[in-house]
């Protein structure tokens, strides 16, 4: 049945008002059914996930690039659920021969991958020529199942060679430089709504680990300083005493110093004189462990408080080529970042101890560690920068399955680095990926933000991580005000940290913390298909001025932004934000105060998508 206009437009606002109910996977659902997470946001009554801790040893020879370790691992079964086979990933064996994985390596970087030469459960002994590897997932079923709140002790032994010329988020960077990620076995995260996180790790969906706490030695040779997530334990025993002392003092102190300069790299007097020596790195509650080093980089530090309430300061590093000039400010940048995060957006004090930029081939995070490439303008290196050191928070804090819902950390970055670029530097207007889904919404390549980042690829991988979220985030925080949407971002923040979060627990805490069911702005746009389109649809001559009417012919809620040219050359600009299309409405009357003749309207703003923005100008007679 075809209801009448008036009708239908009145039961499209009475059910936009009633905040129909987001849909739930039925996966998704029986979390709420089970207790481990609530309706109401917060983690359920049932609430639990597993933990680790792992003690590593490992050897790097930069000469021939073999990693060799061993991990001894605490495994704690904090599920109800006895556990009867145990989940690896291996994701260095992406670059195993036969691997799937979604670009090409280099025939020298491909090989055998990962080779396990020991591996013990609980003092059973495994046959590792039986060992069931899966390019970079492994199975080892138990003799005994790990019961619910039992924990078990692995050992392995290890030894891979690290990739040369394919550097896919880890490799060797130059002769002398390397950056070492994803270097030893790890258990996979068994949680409340997959069970074992089964998914090949193929080389664009990032990861999914659990908080785990991690001791590491790291043996290279000398001269070789390494840089590591976690915090440095004997840096009096393998820094020479000059060179631990300006490390000592850089924790303390607001100005940039030089720990490493360039003509200190060349004296080769910087760490201690032995053959081999073994760094020490101690790091809790983190998801991943990673290490850099290298014999010939400088090495800038600075410190600055991120909590005014304790005084905890954070040091932040830049390690870098001494030839890559562009590097020079990064330190500057890298600092004021984590000033914005911890007072300006999100407005959370800086979680961790230190935070190292180093410089490699590529751009990816990891806890504590940044793995950026050099960039052709300084725009692109204060971008880089800010946007790889706030997923600090995004997905390392609060411990998000990037696998499968990259919109939740990689969004967040994004609006990070729309905010935060500016501040660095004021002439910065930094709209990336904007303009990209104006042309590709509601196209093939455009799906809803929900889909699960491992059935994308391309552009919709593209749109559905970085552009459409940042916006979706920043047009509510535009909605709710800065300190409303604060007070519902720390709501998550608090939450969520620490444990791991999926779509339904940020959509219903951010309900939550804002006292405010945006139910009907997150089915619109990260659910529905549609795509961003307003125009100008009349200006109309009033007693007191003028009407500008503004009609939406797209179906996503973006702000209205109109700026106003009057007879004289002078401008007013006009802003209103997607409250005026919660009630369902597909127009919106502006009026504008003014004795002026107006002579030019223009609609749309540089952080507002438009498909057909054609019809965004109205010049008058």
């Amino acid at each position: 049945m075809r209801l009448p206009l008036l009708l239908a437009s009145l039961f499209l606002s009475f059910a936009t008002l009633a905040q129909q109910p987001l849909p739930i996977p039925r996966n998704l659902q029986a979390t709420f059914t089970k207790g481990t997470r609530a309706e109401s946001g917060l983690p359920g009554p049932n609430y639990w996930q597993n933990t680790a801790d792992y003690n590593l040893t490992v050897s790097f020879d930069p000469t021939t690039r073999l990693v060799a370790g061993t991990a001894a691992i605490t495994y704690q079964n904090n599920s109800p659920d006895s556990l009867r086979q145990i989940w690896f990933k291996l994701y260095t064996n992406i670059y195993q021969k036969g691997a799937p994985r979604t670009r090409n390596f280099s025939p020298e970087d491909v090989g055998e991958g990962m080779t396990i030469s020991a591996l013990t459960i609980n003092g059973e002994v495994f046959d590792v020529k039986k060992l069931a590897i899966q390019a970079t997932n492994m199975t080892v079923p138990l003799r005994r199942a790990l019961g619910s709140r039992q924990a078990a002790n692995v050992q392995v032994t290890y030894a891979y060679t690290l990739n040369k010329g394919s550097h896919q988020r880890t490799g060797e960077v130059e002769p002398g430089a390397a950056f070492v990620a994803y270097f030893f076995p790890r258990i996979a995260v068994y949680d409340d709504i997959d069970g074992w996180n089964k998914q090949p790790y193929t080389g664009d969906q990032e990861f999914y680990n659990d908080f785990c706490n991690f001791k590491a030695a790291i043996t290279v040779p000398k001269d070789f300083v390494v840089w590591a997530t976690g915090d440095l334990k004997n840096a009096s025993q393998v820094l020479t005493k000059k060179y631990a002392k300006r490390l000592q003092d850089a924790e303390r102190k607001d100005a940039v110093a030089a720990i490493i300069s360039a003509e200190d790299a060349k004296r080769r007097d910087i760490t201690a004189p032995n053959a081999q020596n073994t760094w020490r790195f101690e790091a809790q509650n983190v998801t991943d462990f990673v290490f850099a080093t290298a014999d010939h980089y400088v090495w800038q530090s600075t410190s600055l408080v991120v909590d005014p309430a304790t005084k905890r300061r954070t040091r932040v590093d830049a390690v870098y080529k001494p030839e890559h000039k562009d590097y020079e400010e990064v330190i500057h940048f890298a600092r004021k970042t984590v000033e914005a995060m911890s007072y300006t957006f999100p407005k959370w004090p800086f979680p961790y101890a230190h935070e190292t930029v180093f410089d490699g081939l590529d751009q990816m995070e990891y806890p504590m560690m940044v793995n950026d490439n050099p960039t052709e303008t300084r725009k692109d290196a204060i971008e880089l920068t800010d946007h790889e050191i706030f997923h600090t928070m995004f997905p390392f804090y609060m411990g998000i399955n990037e696998t499968k819902y990259g919109w939740m950390d990689e969004g967040w970055a994004t609006i990070g680095e729309w905010l935060i670029s500016p501040i660095i530097d004021p002439t910065i207007v930094d709209d990336y990926g904007v303009a990209r889904y104006a042309a590709s919404a509601a196209t093939e390549s455009d799906a809803p933000i929900v889909t699960l980042s491992t059935q994308q690829s391309g552009i919709p991988f593209f749109l559905n991580s970085y552009p459409k979220p940042a916006m979706g985030y920043l047009y509510v925080k535009d909605l709710l005000g800065d300190e409303l949407f604060t007070k519902a971002l720390h709501t998550y923040i608090r939450n969520w940290n620490g444990k791991h979060p999926m779509p339904y627990d940020f959509f219903n805490s951010m309900n939550a913390g804002a006292d405010r069911n945006l139910n009907w702005f997150w089915q619109r746009w990260f659910f529905d298909a549609g795509y961003p389109d307003l125009a100008i649809a009349n200006v109309n001559k009033t007693g007191a001025g003028y009407d500008i009417v503004v009609q939406a012919k797209g179906s996503k809620p973006v702000p209205v932004d109109l700026t106003v040219t009057f007879a004289d050359n002078s401008t007013q600009k006009i802003h209103r934000t997607i409250a005026v299309w919660e009630t369902g409405a597909t127009s919106v009357t502006v009026p504008v105060s003014t004795k002026q003749p107006v002579k030019l309207v223009m609609l749309g703003s540089t952080l507002v998508s438009d498909s057909y923005p054609q019809d965004n100008v109205w010049e008058g007679k």
